[in-house]
């Protein structure tokens, strides 16, 4: 699944700092800025958290993420309503984009408050998708997909039923029936102040995060994250996408328009300051593992074939599923740069590093440590 999160220890910056010592209990909120309400919340999975925010108004909050399905969750917030917003409606509920982890309450808090969905166009129509696909498995774009990319009929039939356990419960409220659409450059008036909406596209297709000029504060969702980095990967839905491209694009742009003392709200982690090292550390991060494929592809291999350059375990399951799908993305970016070509053989696709200049670029040896594995959200 897409909203998996990849692991990376590699690049820790002094330059990036923690302003808080702690973060909030399950079913409490800690207030971070003027107003900005810190939450954070369980998730099923080896990252065990994500972080949710609400803004308070005059009147009335907003919830930026919802966490993801199930009873767990629907409790938590029960006890933030009952005992953190005094007294307040929520009034407005914001996805910053469509994975499960964001968009899972997103059903219930809108019923329980008569409170109007807020989302990108992308990400809304495309978290509908992905539900429909958790429902209905396997067919036979996805099959030659991941054929193509070197997984056994067998381990696609496992990865099918695995799948399986994502799919809606009958007791989640599905995602509200109509949006409001957020745009790119949009301002939001929030809490009395001026939000604007910045986009991102590569870990999702039009990633919604908020910034606030006044109080320099960036709600980034899983588009900047401190430690780990979001998984970029070519999905079965669109097989021949170059998200990688689009995700290194969008980097350059958060670096133009975000000033240096920005403090950074992230989904997962703890909250920042230092986004434009952190930026760059992350497109330096992406541009070695390119380095590092282009290096072994002298002599043509399949995507499957060059995980255990970029992880020190094998994968099963998701977690074959994403780094999968991240290696692709990779080779499919350094195919848009014409420094790899693909061909197809015995119905699977083969990659060949064509690109003159390779010699005196490469550094084998030199680069960043492998991840031990993709780690689910």
């Amino acid at each position: 699944m897409a909203h998996q999160i990849l692991q990376i220890d590699a690049f820790m910056s002094e330059a990036i700092s923690y302003p808080f010592d702690e973060s909030p209990a399950y079913g409490t909120t800690r207030e971070v800025t003027d107003g900005v309400h810190w939450l954070r919340m369980p998730l099923p999975m080896s990252l065990n958290h994500i972080n949710l925010y609400l803004i308070e108004d005059d009147h009335s909050w907003t919830v930026i993420d919802t966490g993801i399905r199930g009873e767990e969750t629907r409790n938590l917030w029960h006890d933030i309503f009952d005992h953190c917003l005094k007294g307040k409606p929520v009034d407005r509920v914001i996805c910053t984009h469509m994975h499960p982890d964001h968009t899972g309450q997103a059903g219930f808090i809108s019923e329980r408050w008569r409170a109007p969905l807020y989302m990108s166009y992308s990400e809304y129509y495309q978290a509908r998708v992905m539900s429909t696909m958790m429902r209905d498995g396997g067919n036979w774009q996805m099959n030659e997909y991941f054929h193509r990319a070197g997984i056994s009929t067998e381990v696609l039939e496992q990865m099918a039923e695995t799948r399986s356990n994502f799919a809606p419960e009958p007791e989640d409220i599905p995602l509200p029936a109509s949006y409001i659409r957020l745009r790119d450059g949009e301002e939001l008036t929030i809490g009395g102040r001026s939000w604007i909406v910045i986009t991102g596209s590569g870990h999702s297709p039009e990633h919604v995060c908020l910034f606030s000029p006044d109080l320099k504060v960036l709600l980034s969702g899983d588009q900047i994250l401190p430690v780990i980095t979001s998984n970029v990967s070519v999905q079965p839905t669109e097989p021949q996408a170059n998200p990688m491209q689009d995700w290194l694009s969008s980097h350059e742009k958060f670096r133009s328009l975000l000033p240096e003392d920005t403090l950074v709200l992230p989904a997962h982690n703890e909250p920042f300051y230092g986004a434009h090292d952190r930026l760059q550390q992350l497109i330096d991060h992406h541009e070695d593992r390119m380095l590092i494929l282009e290096e072994a592809c002298v002599e043509p291999m399949a995507a499957i074939d060059m995980l255990p350059l970029l992880f020190n375990r094998e994968l099963a399951g998701h977690s074959l599923f994403m780094g999968l799908g991240e290696c692709v993305a990779h080779l499919h970016c350094l195919m848009s740069r014409g420094r790899i070509e693909r061909s197809l053989k015995d119905g699977r696709y083969q990659y060949h590093s064509i690109d003159p200049t390779l010699p005196a670029r490469a550094r084998p040896g030199q680069h960043e440590a492998k991840d031990d594995e993709p780690i689910l959200t």
